[in-house]
């Protein structure tokens, strides 16, 4: 569902999962429907059934997963819809629009019994996992603060106009659950998401990654506070509705501090990277991206490094890669129960995305939060005003 940019690279993921046939592709828009399908016949696999409705998808019994690769406001309640009608689930960061909707994912799961992974495909990095072991075996000593960025030099969207939709493109089926909208000449196909009524921001595009792996070497859960600085430098008088630099700081438990810093319109690189993570430990500290990573001791001594061999996901739309294979692969591996452990189920999913979004409440409600350690929810009432949304008629997702 969702077959442009980044469901391209699901798409290449799913062909390299052996014994997998890509049965039905579900787009709302119909040149895509028509160039994805052309592909396919060229990649050996049978036709695939066309649908710009994913509710009709759904309806086909021997349909046994849904891959999400739509605008935001689509995951969770597409990813529900699936899970009541008997299919697993592989749905793209962020698994929410919202908070309660990553709320509902949990749940969903729970009480369907389907497997559900969230594209974070750094989980399935080998490099990765290899440092996250050797971090929680003590080889960093105790780790107190991990730093992440990520940064790129987006350029303006301008100010765009009510229009009529393209006609290839079925605008009331691109809205699905989110209220209506008049069409704007700057919307689809990626502006979106700069607009709260759809996007989630730099966050949930991008440090959803990096913030994910800064948890993952913590072994932390929820945060206890959240503080942003976040503002608006560049093109100040175009229709993007959010930051475009923030700092994040997530406190957990023991006074653990996870940061990101974020710059959507200028990519100052940091230890050579536009992205990456920084971690701190009391015997010395490593230093990890896509490609790898590096180990020094507290003299800045090299210890041990590791580097991919072969050309990872990368920064741009699409993201394509080994490692969405990897991930892919991991995904369907568990669903045939022949994976020794799910790299991404939609519980730790949520907790990293909710990191996202606490720093987008943090910044809406233009306040500190406290939140409670055993959920993520905020003791402000302010920012609680932003955890669930609204939905079209008829569209609200229900568990």
């Amino acid at each position: 569902m969702g077959a442009r940019s980044r469901g391209k690279a699901l798409l290449d993921g799913f062909l390299n999962s052996p014994n997998c046939a890509i049965t039905h592709i579900c787009d709302v828009d119909r040149r895509v429907l028509a160039s994805t399908s052309e592909m396919l016949v060229g990649r050996g696999q049978v036709k695939p059934t066309l649908e710009e409705d994913v509710r009709k998808t759904l309806e086909d019994k021997d349909l046994d997963v849904l891959a999400i690769a739509t605008p935001d406001h689509w995951h969770a309640p597409a990813s529900i819809m699936a899970m009541q009608a008997g299919k697993h689930v592989y749905v793209e960061k962020p698994c929410g629009h919202n908070p309660a909707e990553g709320e509902m994912l949990v749940a969903a799961q729970k009480k369907y019994n389907k497997v559900v992974q969230m594209g974070n495909q750094q989980r399935s990095s080998n490099e990765t996992a290899e440092l996250i072991n050797l971090i929680h075996q003590g080889g960093l000593g105790d780790i107190y603060k991990v730093y992440t960025w990520y940064a790129n030099n987006r350029k303006s969207i301008g100010s765009g106009k009510v229009i009529a939709p393209q006609e290839w493109l079925n605008w009331d089926l691109w809205q699905g659950p989110a209220p209506r909208q008049d069409y704007h000449s700057n919307y689809v196909h990626y502006n979106w998401h700069w607009f709260w009524h759809w996007g989630t921001g730099e966050t949930c595009n991008n440090a959803a990654h990096e913030l994910d792996i800064a948890r993952w070497a913590l072994q932390a859960d929820f945060p206890e506070k959240v503080a942003v600085d976040a503002s608006r430098n560049f093109f100040k008088e175009d229709d993007w509705q959010m930051y475009d630099t923030m700092n994040a700081e997530f406190t957990f438990a023991g006074d653990k501090k996870v940061i990101w810093e974020g710059h959507s319109c200028n990519k100052v690189l940091k230890f050579g990277r536009g992205r990456g993570i920084l971690i701190y430990g009391t015997k010395g500290y490593a230093l990890l991206d896509r490609g790898g990573y590096e180990i020094y001791d507290l003299d800045n001594t090299l210890l041990k490094q590791s580097k991919v061999e072969q050309s990872n996901d990368s920064a741009d739309l699409m993201g394509g890669g080994i490692l969405t294979r990897q991930h892919v692969r991991n995904f369907m591996d568990t669903l045939r129960g022949d994976a020794v452990l799910q790299a991404s189920p939609i519980d730790e999913g949520h907790k990293s995305t909710l990191m996202c979004h606490l720093a987008n409440l943090s910044y809406r409600a233009d306040e500190t939060l406290i939140c409670d350690p055993k959920t993520g929810r905020p003791t402000s009432k302010t920012a609680m005003q932003y955890w669930g949304r609204e939905y079209a008629p008829g569209w609200e997702p229900k568990v």
